[in-house]
């Protein structure tokens, strides 16, 4: 079972990475389960026409120990599996703790030997790594962690701290740094600020997407981009961001 997280600061569109890699992993004849770690609980709405599936928190709260397995795994776009951790009632509680309960809640109810995932990907946010946000990359979760960014000074920022937080944890035999993925916003010098970011922590630029009508279109409609634009240069480049990250993982 290949599984990886994808991390990045928040609205740099990595949940919309995250949707188009796992709708071109499943094209290619995977099963694929997607982990929202994000107490917004829109990870994977793109796969499912733009709604919010309900939370494993909210479930929790709802069901208690009643809780079945299929009411918090809904199968989406492509058939791939979803998943949304959920956050606490805003101003009450953690929203770390929301990705704890999702990740051991999955565990305890048999998960991944039910649906048997080829693929497993955590889409977390990632202005502060710690606590809950940090789980995936710490806790056994993710054997990969890839960083999405732009050139734009907070997020490689972000972007940065994100990659110190997997070096630190590396060394005790968590999940180590598999690569940046690069989501221009069209800034000045972008590419240069990306590869000095990969070259500080000795990693690459996997890939590339290029700001794109194409994409924005497809968030409109809520869906993956190979869905509305199949042959677009969007397209090529999300699947082959998907491709990069199966090389890097073994797959």
């Amino acid at each position: 079972m290949i599984r990886f997280a994808i991390y990045g600061k928040g609205g740099i569109g990595k949940s919309t990475i995250a949707c188009n890699v796992s709708a071109a992993l499943a094209a290619r004849g995977l099963t694929v389960m997607q982990i929202g770690c994000d107490p917004k609980a829109d990870s994977t709405s793109l796969l499912h026409d733009g709604e919010r599936i309900p939370t494993v928190l909210q479930l929790t709260r709802e069901k208690g120990n009643a809780l079945q397995l299929d009411e918090i795994v809904r199968p989406g776009a492509g058939g791939v599996l979803c998943v949304e951790a959920g956050g606490p009632v805003p101003g009450l509680g953690c929203a770390g703790r929301g990705i704890i309960n999702a990740l051991e809640t999955l565990s305890r109810l048999g998960a991944y030997e039910v649906y048997k995932p080829d693929v497993v990907i955590y889409d977390v946010l990632g202005d502060v790594v710690c606590g809950g946000f940090s789980m995936p990359m710490r806790g056994g979760y993710a054997d990969r962690i890839f960083v999405v960014t732009s050139g734009e000074k907070m997020s490689v920022y972000a972007a940065a701290n994100i990659c110190m937080a997997v070096q630190n944890f590396q060394g005790r035999g968590y999940a180590s740094l598999g690569g940046i993925l690069l989501n221009r916003r069209g800034v000045p010098e972008e590419d240069a600020q990306a590869q000095a970011l990969a070259e500080d922590f000795g990693t690459k630029i996997l890939a590339s997407v290029d700001r794109s009508s194409d994409i924005a279109q497809a968030e409109r409609l809520a869906k993956p981009v190979s869905v509305v634009c199949p042959d677009s240069n969007a397209a090529r480049q999300l699947d082959a961001a998907a491709q990069a990250i199966l090389e890097v993982c073994g797959g």
